[in-house]
């Protein structure tokens, strides 16, 4: 749905290339970028006041703040599905399994043979992010303030982050069902100390059977697990109270601390494959949102920065190839799925044509009897459909005040949390 306000785009597009100047001019971008961050905030709180669809935000509230608890659920779901998966096979399995091969990293290595070296450092520069595609996405839903997009933002908002939480669940489901190795074997090593030998359901389950062939043929016949199990040293167990069944999972070090929060905060993006990945689906969903809530060339270019962020993921052995096609596809299909929380179609024009479809026969028989009250009666009844409901004035500017404040607080803590990515 393209806008005849390009206002929206040229802010987008300023906010991606201020962000770029850290890599190009560092003294700029620290001047450049502060100053942005001030005049959207300014933006937005001087226009708040002067907005007539808060009503509609007011309804909204609730979907949103729901969509919001789901989808801390589902990341701490899925941290939780992260380090189990890191953690089960142990450090050694992490060192010593090299990566699958990918044809798609073969492309992109062809590719940088082939090509003029200006077009391939452009496929190399780090122009656009994760943080990058959260911030479009919150200047697209603040942008219905000024009329950019089709209110509530809030309703846009709930519809992304239940859509996000939806995708995050799906992820977690397919990542844990079959374990991958990683593109960077050292990871695991670096970043998690978990224990070097598996976990005793792998000792059962999959050390013996991993690569000898004729365990693997006995245990197709079988159909039961046969083999002895090693042994290996008892394991730390931490006092985590009533979370205390997650220890056996988890698998906690003593350099991790007592804290299990502490532990989940260095699982980040995991370190082995994570299919499929969770950056491009954080991208699909920022282009859809984009392309259905505003339109025009600005949606067109995000999409190319969708795909140079796909590139990248592959160039830069964060993940298969698969996992980025199989995020664009499902981050497609899931946004698809959840237009009934915010569509950018005019809801009230299908209300007032089923309540026209609804009193047809009655404004018909009205007509034969030429009465022309009921029939401004019952035509007043398909416009009173299509209307907002009245919420009182003081309930709006209580509403409205609280939302301006805490969108604030949460736009500047988010800009200055990912402003380094």
């Amino acid at each position: 749905m393209p806008r005849a306000n390009e206002g929206l785009g040229l802010a987008a597009i300023s906010y991606v290339a201020v962000d770029y100047l850290r890599y190009v001019s560092p003294s700029w971008h620290r001047r450049l970028q502060p100053a942005l961050w001030v005049l959207l905030a300014l933006a937005v709180a001087l226009r708040a006041p002067f907005y007539r669809r808060w009503s509609l935000e007011l309804r909204a509230a609730i979907p949103f703040i729901a969509s919001l608890v789901f989808m801390l659920a589902a990341l701490l779901c899925e941290a939780l599905s992260v380090r189990f998966v890191t953690a089960i096979l142990g450090l050694d399995w992490h060192s010593s399994s090299p990566p699958l091969p990918d044809t798609g990293q073969w492309l992109l290595l062809f590719l940088n043979e082939k090509l003029p070296h200006v077009v391939v450092d452009i496929l190399r520069a780090k122009i656009i992010g994760l943080h990058h595609h959260l911030m479009l996405f919150v200047m697209l839903a603040f942008s219905a303030v000024f009329n950019s997009v089709k209110a509530p933002g809030l309703g846009l908002g709930a519809r992304y982050m239940f859509t996000m939480a939806i995708g995050r669940l799906l992820r977690a489901v397919t990542f844990v069902s079959t374990i991958l190795p990683s593109l960077r074997p050292w990871c695991a090593a670096v970043r998690f100390p978990v224990p070097y030998h598996p976990h005793p359901w792998a000792q059962k389950y999959y050390v013996p059977y991993a690569s000898d062939s004729d365990a693997i043929r006995k245990l197709l016949r079988t159909d039961m697990p046969y083999a002895a199990t090693q042994e290996y040293p008892s394991e730390y167990q931490p006092n985590w109270g009533r979370l205390s069944f997650l220890v056996r999972i988890l698998r906690p070090t003593a350099s991790d601390g007592s804290s299990w929060y502490q532990l989940l905060k260095k699982a980040s993006g995991g370190c082995n494959d994570l299919m499929y990945s969770g950056h491009m689906l954080v991208a699909v969903l920022t282009a859809m949102a984009w392309t259905e809530a505003y339109g025009g060339w600005t949606s067109a270019l995000i999409w190319i920065l969708v795909l140079h962020s796909a590139q990248r993921e592959i160039r830069e052995h964060h993940h298969y190839t698969v996992d980025v096609i199989v995020a664009i596809y499902v981050g497609i299909l899931l946004w698809r799925m959840t237009g009934f929380i915010w569509s950018a179609k005019d809801a009230s024009k299908a209300k007032k044509l089923a309540k026209l479809d609804e009193i047809q026969s009655k404004l018909v028989h009205a007509a034969k009897d030429s009465d022309i009250d009921k029939i401004r009666e019952l035509l007043k009844e398909v416009e009173m459909a299509g209307q907002e409901k009245q919420i009182s004035q003081w309930a709006l500017w209580l509403f409205a005040s609280l939302t301006i404040i805490i969108s604030l607080i949460i736009v500047l803590l988010a800009f200055t949390w990912t402003s380094d990515g």
